[in-house]
């Protein structure tokens, strides 16, 4: 983000204009997407580090993109952790390969966490691998806010969706957060909110 990115954002935030993306910045980005005053401050400080070092936020599209699908997941970052039922669906993830859930209880165990709603043993597994933290063994610390944006960065980069921010393309993003088009409309509209604040 360049320093007259980050004036612009400041300004439409109602913040002090000093051309620095830091954590006060993002603090109040996230807010302004709903995020509780005892989750804002948390994302905030993770964003500053974690953005710039996946590189979603060196160009505002990117940054407008990751906003939209992480603001869905999470219902607004009010939830870091998937609200249980069990669903129907939910009921599904027990025993289901592609998400490596073969352990009884695993469904329940690796449920959605984090502001992209990291799901299933095998991404537990190989994230955790990846950051260097232990999710399998101790899957509950990715519902912390600063765990969870790390994750959420993550994510981001190994599915190249960067690339897709950077060609505006919603639609496959999409795809490859969620799968299918499971809740377009709304990452659609929050898309076009971000941008108002970002570009």
């Amino acid at each position: 983000m360049t320093v007259d990115d980050a004036k612009r954002l400041q300004e439409r935030l109602g913040l002090v204009q000093d051309g620095i993306a830091g954590r006060d910045t993002y603090r109040a980005l996230f807010a302004r997407f709903g995020a509780l005053p005892t989750i804002a401050p948390e994302l905030g400080l993770s964003a500053a580090v974690h953005l710039n070092a996946y590189s979603i936020a060196d160009k505002p599209l990117r940054l407008a993109h990751f906003m939209a699908q992480v603001a869905h997941e999470s219902g607004g970052f009010r939830y870091m952790e998937e609200i249980w039922g069990p669903t129907d669906a939910q009921r599904a993830y027990e025993g289901r390969g592609l998400l490596g859930n073969t352990q009884p209880g695993d469904g329940y165990r690796y449920k959605g966490r984090g502001p992209i709603q990291l799901t299933g043993r095998v991404n537990y597994r190989l994230f955790g691998r990846a950051l260097g933290l232990d999710f399998e063994q101790h899957p509950e610390i990715v519902a912390l806010p600063s765990v969870g944006l790390m994750a959420a960065c993550h994510f981001w980069q190994m599915g190249g969706l960067n690339e897709l921010a950077d060609a505006d393309d919603v639609l496959t993003i999409t795809k490859r957060v969620n799968g299918g088009q499971n809740g377009l409309a709304d990452r659609q509209a929050q898309l076009a909110r971000a941008k108002e604040l970002l570009l």
